[in-house]
């Protein structure tokens, strides 16, 4: 027996289209906005993706038609992302922007540390089997990136004379760091990859929203009596923050 349905089931729509373009096939999310009045395409270098919002009530027909006429500029964007590193033996990993090379001996003593070789160059060493290689390099960056946001929220919680509630790292794409109403801050795990003084004000910037939860002149004075250098260290993340993202 055939299942009666609804007249008014809608088909499910697509998460994403396929447009093709020089002989390639680009692939497009689709995101459907309650905001938005147009159709849209953006390009996330965090998420290597290029994404078209379209209005609730848009067409996929209309849709696709406006992806294939910007087939151009989805190919250049395409192009323009930074291949993925996977943190596995030889990948090249920017410790507080320090580039370590990942060195595994798989019969040595203890679990991941970093040291010199002969020629100067930086490692990160990590032994045992070698299908556990690349969690124990994240494990290894994420306890580095939650020991100096610690010692960092620390010392700027002191001179503000609040404390935070709870600390977290996450492995977020649209942010470095978020500031919750009740004191919990959060941050990106992969800010242990950019310079020191990078995560520094970051951990300025989210401590600050403990006094001010919003980003008013009031606020960003707050944050210029923490950190003075902020706009520096601002800049780099504008310019180099999405090639962080790059490591797996």
């Amino acid at each position: 027996m055939i299942p009666f349905l609804s007249s008014r089931t809608k088909p499910r729509q697509p998460s994403h289209i396929e447009v093709p373009h020089g002989g390639s096939i680009f692939r497009v999310t689709l995101k459907r906005s309650p905001a938005a009045r147009r159709y849209t395409l953006r390009a996330s270098s965090a998420k290597h993706e290029i994404t078209l919002t379209m209005p609730m009530r848009g067409s996929l027909a209309q849709a696709t038609e406006f992806a294939h006429r910007y087939g151009g500029w989805i190919a250049e964007r395409q192009k323009k992302f930074e291949p993925k590193i996977a943190c596995v033996p030889g990948a090249v990993v920017p410790l507080r922007d320090i580039p370590h090379r990942i060195e595994h001996r798989e019969t040595s003593r203890g679990t991941v540390w970093t040291e010199t070789d002969e020629s100067g160059d930086a490692l990160i060493v990590v032994t045992g089997r070698l299908e556990h290689v690349q969690r124990r390099i994240k494990d290894f960056l994420k306890k580095q990136a939650s020991q100096d946001l610690d010692k960092a929220v620390e010392r700027f919680t002191v001179a503000l004379g609040i404390p935070a509630r709870r600390i977290a790292l996450k492995d977020t794409t649209s942010r470095w760091g978020s500031c919750s109403s009740t004191g919990r801050l959060n941050f990106s795990w992969r800010l242990i990859l950019a310079p020191s003084e990078v995560l520094e004000y970051l951990a300025a910037h989210e401590v600050a929203h403990l006094k001010e939860l919003n980003h008013s002149a009031r606020y960003w004075r707050i944050v210029e009596s923490l950190f003075p250098d902020y706009q520096k260290a601002e800049l780099w993340l504008k310019r180099h923050g999405a090639s962080l993202h790059r490591f797996q």
